[in-house]
């Protein structure tokens, strides 16, 4: 699928207003839909160029909800309600009135989506040291001095390795 700048998209309105073309026509030379076209003419007619800067938007509930009862009440179109409320796809809309209708309003509510922050409160509490001559303290300690055992014996391995071996370089 071939995404149109809004240049592509304010041509394509030019010709077809101009009434020298037909959608037909015009989606057939920009290899496109003639209802690609017609959508386009609609979002022009209610906002303007504006409706073809696009910045990324996450919509609200009340917003989700306002643009439903607005369809109903109006009785407007999928193509007409996204033009005037400048959702880019009438489809959002569509996904949004099937939510509903199966999961209830709170499928509506916007989610978070990918993987969830590092809470700071657990930094903080693997962070804190604690309590001087509590179990916790001296658990710690315990692991600390298991830790430096570990590593003096692994380093005096090492030393009595190096002694014994006979490729030792001797020194003048």
């Amino acid at each position: 699928m071939v995404k149109y700048t809004a240049e592509d998209k304010l041509q394509a309105i030019e010709r077809y207003l101009s009434g020298t073309e037909s959608s037909y026509d015009i989606a057939k030379s920009m290899g496109t839909d003639n209802k690609a076209i017609l959508k386009w003419v609609k979002q022009y007619e209610y906002n303007g160029v504006e409706a073809f800067i696009q910045p990324y938007t996450n919509y609200t509930l009340e917003f989700k909800m306002d643009v439903l009862n607005f369809m109903i009440e109006n009785g407007t179109s999928l193509n007409e309600t996204a033009a005037i409320f400048k959702i880019p796809a009438p489809s959002t809309i569509s996904a949004w009135r099937k939510q509903y209708e199966t999961q209830g309003l709170d499928a509506l509510q916007s989610k978070k989506k990918g993987r969830p922050s590092m809470k700071k409160e657990f930094n903080k509490q693997s962070k804190q040291t604690p309590v001087k001559g509590s179990t916790e303290a001296l658990e710690a300690r315990i692991k600390q001095l298991e830790m430096e055992n570990e590593y003096l014996k692994k380093l005096n391995a090492l030393v009595q390795n190096k002694e014994k071996s006979p490729n030792r370089t001797k020194h003048k």
